[in-house]
């Protein structure tokens, strides 16, 4: 098996070239688009995918990551086991139409809407990397996105902004101990996969394996140390898990807008929350999904929703943000903020 993904890796790299795409111009700098080995659908996404119930689920660990997604007060559980193959998973989520973009190489996983400048679409793998990233494509236009950008990048809809949806990134613990009744993404894709096998070797470990060059090097954190990327349209953060060591609530302001951050390395999440009318929040351990109450009463669950309390029912604004390797915001966002 060593040696399948060894040989996996190099051939990765022999394919690494530059891009030689001819669709008009680029918002990103055109020599910088590698062509990442497999091709356009070489990895393909799963366009229908089948869900079990939590106790169907046998493929997974208690310490595997999942991306989970509540919405309309349905709960979603997508496996990084199966993204790691497939790295899009287009969907639907309540009455929304969702695409589950995760990069394995960045560590990067955010849900998009499917519904773009009016027209529902599907998005597909190209085969393409900028600073060793994802760049979907999207199946209505053929158009280049930027995964960590969230924007499109080339062709029709260039300049565009990718509407994304709030998620919690998790392990399968935290995830079916707050939402018991959730579905998850079965390993029954219609394609041949070790779905319990993880394809990149010890890239997740590894500092030093960056397998495609980046433009920007920021050493200021270890490469592959997991972060949550705060983003906004004039500042972003980031938050490491590493902060969370006993479960806690960092106040920050970003862009001039205020945030709760809420986080629990033992739990392993990290949310965020805008909190401009100023409210105290201590976190909560061992009541999931619960994870914060605040001075008045109102109980705070991991998808943004107050599930109890004078505002129960409320749903409370997210920001933009999702987990990722924090080389990979430093790249995309030089000097990016750390907070310490």
């Amino acid at each position: 098996m060593r040696q399948t993904v060894i040989l996996f890796l190099i051939l990765l790299a022999l394919g690494c070239s530059r891009n030689g795409d001819t669709q008009g111009e680029w918002s990103i700098p055109s020599d910088e688009v590698l062509d990442g080995g497999p091709g356009k659908d070489g990895i393909p996404s799963i366009d229908n995918p089948n869900f079990i119930s939590i106790s169907e689920v046998d493929f997974l660990s208690d310490d595997d990551l999942v991306i989970g997604m509540v919405i309309d007060g349905q709960a979603k559980a997508y496996p990084h086991p199966i993204l790691d193959w497939h790295e899009i998973i287009n969907d639907e989520l309540g009455s929304h139409k969702v695409a589950m973009t995760y990069c394995p190489l960045t560590g990067t996983g955010v849900p998009w809407d499917r519904v773009v400048n009016g027209a529902e679409t599907t998005f597909g793998v190209s085969g393409k990397l900028y600073n060793t990233n994802l760049l979907p494509f999207d199946r209505e236009t053929e158009s280049y996105w930027s995964q960590i950008r969230l924007d499109c990048v080339n062709g029709a809809l260039r300049g565009e902004t990718a509407e994304v949806f709030a998620s919690i990134e998790t392990t399968w613990a935290t995830w079916k101990q707050a939402y018991p009744q959730s579905l998850v993404v079965s390993t029954d894709t219609g394609f041949s996969r070790n779905y319990q096998n993880y394809p990149y070797g010890d890239y997740r470990t590894n500092d030093n394996n960056i397998i495609f060059p980046v433009s920007i090097t920021d050493e200021r954190l270890p490469a592959k140390e997991r972060v949550l990327g705060l983003l906004t349209p004039s500042e972003n953060k980031v938050y490491s898990i590493e902060l969370f060591e006993e479960d806690r609530v960092i106040y920050d302001r970003v862009g001039g807008a205020d945030y709760a951050i809420i986080g629990s390395k033992d739990h392993n999440y990290i949310v965020a929350i805008a909190n401009s009318s100023g409210a105290v929040w201590s976190a909560v351990n061992g009541q999931l999904p619960v994870i914060a109450e605040d001075n008045e009463g109102n109980r705070l669950t991991l998808s943004g929703l107050i599930d109890s309390g004078p505002q129960e029912g409320v749903q409370l604004e997210q920001p933009t943000a999702f987990i990722g390797y924090f080389f990979s915001f430093g790249a995309f966002y030089e000097g990016i903020g750390i907070y310490e």
